[in-house]
């Protein structure tokens, strides 16, 4: 009776979380935490846009050709510069990680001030720069800009419901039909939505801004003209001079500061998410129907013959008790298992704490960076749980050098991680391209891995292999059992494969959606379909693992402890997949370095979630072992 009323007692436990996280997620646009205080700006009074880096959007066919951002002020670009040049703004060490590099700009915009047809400057774009800039235009490049921490956007109109919403960012150039050389934006209409406070104080609560491409001839005797309809194209074999103008205008809008990101907060289809969330949910129904059906009803019966004391009974015993002098016998490498165990926790809270967070709106897209940044403190912070959870499990196991799993914590999935970011950003910097990590940014995060993760987990570790650890519930035998064949579908390849599809198959929809949001510059903002479904995936993973470890036992295979790990972190091959999949169909990349880059941040994804997936199946898994063990009577 005590398994069967553990089992219904954390069905309730997990459904009432997601409930509760349902509510969450209807009541996140009401719970506003902006982040930052509203400024309030007087008539006439001076107002920043800032300039980011141009980042690459979906080209003429719909496809990605590029995962390579370029500084704004990229001498080949020819943009006109502030005097005595521009100034760095002050940005959080994850907007800097993710590629963000902020500056100031020439254009002078003034509070409810509208002007007409403003000269930035007048460049001369040689032909070799020209043809570097009509490939980005090709490539469906974007300017990216910044007026009161709002990002320019343009407005667009979806096809389905006909509603308007902004688009981030807005086009390099155009290409149009029949045209060989691209058209180049080198006119900006600028429109500022304002609200009004009082009568004095107004903020900005929307940019839309609409490039236009104009062959404005400029003389040092007459004013710019900017009502010319001949487009601005970049001959390649030539000099190009090209004339920046600008206008604004300020619009009056009833918009309120606290909901200006609605409109750009915006879902093509939210009832997509609705059904990603009914097909998880319906996929945990069904396993957990099948553990209440096989596991508690089996077990029951199970355990009731291997306790009976009819002797004819004990005589029949067969399946998962005949393992039990084995099944808590060490396995092979289980050092590095339980560094996958740590590593398992320190991601575990890293994500949970940072969607905490994100749910109760403390990570707006007002602070740029902010998801980042928490995310990798976390990380960091979370180091003690790393340590702490890798030593008792390898105590547990009978490891005695506290040294050797301090260490491999400490460097193998860390150091694994830094490896391939570091590949990653070496092509970044060979393609001149402004996402390259500064190397004192990288000396600052390696600073901070030194002076706190790394202490962190020694004390973890320390901590963890003092703690007195569990005895097993049998005693192990000496001699180890042979194990019977197996069969095909119960072997380590096909069963993990089993077991993988389904924890995939109650994320694959909101994966499409977090894709979208990195590599299309998206904003994403669900975090309450985003926490349901970890929720969700965390009883998927333990209900499919428990499920075959079930499996293995009565098929008398007692090697339990990595089959979890496998089965449980097969998942991420299924993501890596899908990244394959994403790729072919999405993106259409043209270099080796926006390969490498792509590939290189998919395969470091896909470790960590096979890192957390493989820690949670086999902490899953070591809890229904000893459950039903300790269940049992042994002579």
């Amino acid at each position: 009776m005590g398994f069967g009323w553990s089992c219904k007692r954390w069905r309730k436990i997990a459904l009432s979380l997601i409930g509760s996280a349902v509510l969450l997620s209807q009541q996140a646009d009401a719970f506003y935490l902006p982040g930052i205080a509203p400024h309030d700006y007087k008539i006439g009074e001076k107002v920043d846009l800032q300039v980011n880096s141009l980042t690459p959007s979906l080209n003429a066919e719909n496809k990605l050709e590029s995962v390579l951002s370029y500084n704004y002020y990229d001498e080949r670009f020819h943009f006109c510069r502030p005097q005595g040049g521009p100034t760095a703004a002050h940005e959080s060490l994850g907007s800097i990680l993710f590629g963000d590099r902020i500056y100031n700009s020439v254009f002078d915009l003034e509070m409810l001030k509208d002007s007409s047809c403003q000269m930035l400057c007048v460049q001369t774009i040689p032909g070799k720069d020209a043809t570097f800039i009509n490939d980005k235009i090709m490539k469906g490049y974007n300017y990216n800009w910044l007026i009161d921490g709002l990002p320019a956007a343009t407005v667009k109109i979806e096809d389905r419901l006909q509603k308007e919403f902004y688009s981030l960012g807005f086009e390099l150039g155009s290409q149009v039909a029949g045209q060989i050389v691209p058209h180049f934006y080198n006119h900006y209409d600028i429109t500022v939505q304002y609200h009004t406070v009082d009568s004095v104080h107004h903020r900005v609560v929307g940019v839309i801004v609409t490039p236009q491409s104009k062959h404005t001839i400029y003389s040092p005797d007459t004013t710019p003209s900017c009502d010319t309809t001949e487009p601005m194209n970049l001959h390649e074999d030539k000099d190009n001079q090209v004339v920046f103008t600008y206008s604004v205008k300020w619009e009056k809008s009833e918009k309120s500061w606290a909901t200006r990101w609605d409109a750009y907060l915006h879902a093509i289809d939210p009832k997509i998410h609705w059904f990603s969330l009914v097909n998880s949910v319906v996929i945990v129904v069904f396993l957990s129907a099948m553990l209440g059906l096989i596991l508690v009803r089996t077990l029951h019966k199970d355990i009731a013959r291997y306790n009976a004391d009819d002797a004819e009974d004990l005589q029949e015993d067969f399946g998962w008790k005949l393992v039990h002098g084995d099944v808590f016998r060490p396995p092979q490498n289980f050092e590095y298992l339980s560094v996958i165990v740590g590593s398992g926790f320190q991601l575990f809270w890293m994500v949970l704490i940072t969607l905490v967070i994100a749910i109760l709106g403390f990570l707006s897209p007002s602070s740029r960076g902010s998801l980042s940044t928490a995310m990798l403190m976390l990380y960091i912070v979370f180091g003690f749980s790393a340590g702490y959870n890798a030593a008792y499990n390898y105590h547990s196991l009978g490891g005695t050098s506290l040294r050797r799993i301090i260490i491999l914590t400490t460097l193998c999935v860390p150091g694994i991680c830094c490896v391939l970011l570091l590949i990653v950003n070496f092509c970044l910097i060979v393609a001149n391209s402004s996402a390259a990590a500064p190397i004192t940014t990288l000396l600052g995060v390696i600073a901070l891995w030194f002076i706190i993760s790394i202490p962190l987990t020694v004390a973890g570790g320390y901590f963890g292999y003092k703690r007195k650890t569990a005895d097993p519930p049998v005693r192990v035998n000496q001699i180890p059992r042979q194990i019977p064949e197996q069969p095909w579908y119960l072997r380590t390849i096909p069963s993990a494969l089993m077991g993988g599809i389904l924890t995939f198959g109650a994320i694959f929809i909101e994966l499409y959606f977090i894709m979208n949001s990195i590599w299309f510059h998206k904003v994403y903002y669900v975090f309450g379909f985003l926490f349901i479904v970890f929720i969700i995936l965390i009883l998927t993973t333990a209900e499919v693992t428990v499920l075959l470890t079930y499996f293995h036992l009565c098929s008398e295979d007692y090697r339990w402890q990595w089959r979890s790990v496998y089965t449980a972190g097969a998942s991420a091959l299924y993501v890596f997949l899908y990244g394959v999949l994403f790729y072919f169909s999405r993106l259409r990349l043209a270099s080796y370095a926006s390969l490498i880059i792509y590939f290189g941040w998919m395969i470091t994804a896909c470790l960590m979630f096979f890192i957390l997936t493989g820690a949670i199946g086999f902490v899953a898994s070591n809890i229904f072992v000893r459950r039903i063990y300790s269940a049992i009577k042994i002579d």
